[in-house]
């Protein structure tokens, strides 16, 4: 199964990548997220602006109860009701944004859920998304079990990486 994706939106135009791998299968072993990009867009994430413009790359059903903002980022549209994120501009300034996946993690995951494969942004990306872990530790320590209204902003921003901190 080699499937090529061509991406049309405002940041890639003509943008080619394959799907080698069945769609939510196969990851590797080191990376198991605990939500997927369809129940993370669900919930609310990236005040709704993330994926407005390029629906088209991905299943249609992901985006039939997502929270999505098409004018500006909505922060009363993430689960938590906080802004946990910072500008893209941020992230592009630090180098944490791959040529490939202009709009950084979340698009990389959504991509990797659907079956791509790249070896060594997939190890650099997972290595993020384990760093992320980090802030399970502060919740169980700083909240009480099930107190979803203790560091919202936290629990927001585990969420953003697929991290579901509901139970905690």
């Amino acid at each position: 199964m080699k499937k090529g994706v061509v991406v049309y939106d405002r940041m890639q135009n003509g943008y080619t990548y394959f799907l080698t791998e069945p769609i939510g299968k196969n990851f590797d072993p080191e990376f198991k997220p605990e939500l997927t990009p369809k129940q993370l867009l669900k919930l609310g994430i990236f005040g709704g602006k993330y994926m407005t413009d390029c629906q088209n790359e991905f299943p249609k059903d992901w985006f039939t109860k997502a929270k999505l903002s098409p004018i500006n980022r909505n922060p009363l549209l993430n689960y938590f009701k906080v802004d946990a994120s910072l500008p893209l501009k941020y992230w592009q300034e630090k180098g944490w944004i791959y040529e490939d996946d202009p709009r950084g993690w979340f698009q990389w995951y959504c991509r990797y859920y659907m079956g791509r494969r790249l070896p060594k942004e997939d190890k650099r990306q997972i290595k993020r998304w384990k760093a992320m872990k980090r802030h399970i530790g502060g919740i169980k320590k700083g909240c009480k079990r099930g107190d979803l209204q203790c560091r919202r902003k936290q629990r927001q921003a585990l969420l953003h990486w697929a991290y579901d901190s509901r139970e905690i």
